[in-house]
């Protein structure tokens, strides 16, 4: 079955509805450029009870503030972009987190920067963006890789179920796709996409 996360939650409702909706994790913006930032210190009052994989998703930190984030925010795992992003994910994988390490694809995927022990995200690559764009790659290229790989950028419920026939990845992971604008998520849409995935 394809393991699903719903990224750039920000309230408890948004949790509420992914828990409800049958998704497997969540996942929270704590970059402050993004319109689906959320602050750290919300997340664990978010997700209290919540047993469902729990993720950060950050631009940029270091990783002693990676790790300080992942413990404040009480979530299983990161997903670290920007500088400084292989550092941080050798320093969660050391420490016990799962880390989605995020690879941009425009005409090929290159898992060579990836740690053994993360797992490869593949999305769109934006130049000066770092995920929840809307844009889709050529999901051919993420088939057949010899890693277990999730795939994101652009999916929807309406495209979804065909990214899957085209790239058979491990699983899915989706932002904008679930939106009804920038960092307003809409809980019909999730549970869709869910369905659509299922």
């Amino acid at each position: 079955m394809t393991w699903i996360k719903l990224c750039g939650l920000r309230t408890r409702e948004d949790v509420a509805a992914a828990v409800e909706a049958g998704a497997d994790a969540v996942g929270f913006v704590i970059s402050p450029r993004s319109p689906r930032f959320v602050a750290v210190g919300s997340i664990a009052t978010f997700t209290e009870g919540v047993t469902l994989d729990r993720y950060i998703v950050s631009v940029d930190l270091e990783p002693a503030d990676l790790l300080a984030a992942a413990e404040a925010a009480g979530v299983t795992g990161v997903q670290p972009h920007g500088r400084h992003a292989g550092a941080a994910a050798g320093a969660a994988l050391h420490m016990g987190y799962e880390v989605l390490f995020p690879v941009p694809v425009a005409d090929a995927v290159d898992l060579d920067a990836v740690a053994e022990g993360a797992r490869p995200l593949l999305d769109t690559a934006v130049p000066g963006e770092y995920g929840g764009t809307g844009r889709t790659f050529d999901w051919a290229l993420a088939a057949g890789l010899d890693r277990e790989v999730v795939l994101a950028g652009g999916l929807t419920p309406e495209n979804v179920g065909r990214a899957i026939a085209v790239a058979a990845p491990w699983g899915i992971d989706v932002s904008s796709g679930i939106e009804r604008a920038p960092g307003e998520k809409d809980h019909d849409l999730m549970r869709r996409f869910v369905e659509a995935v299922r």
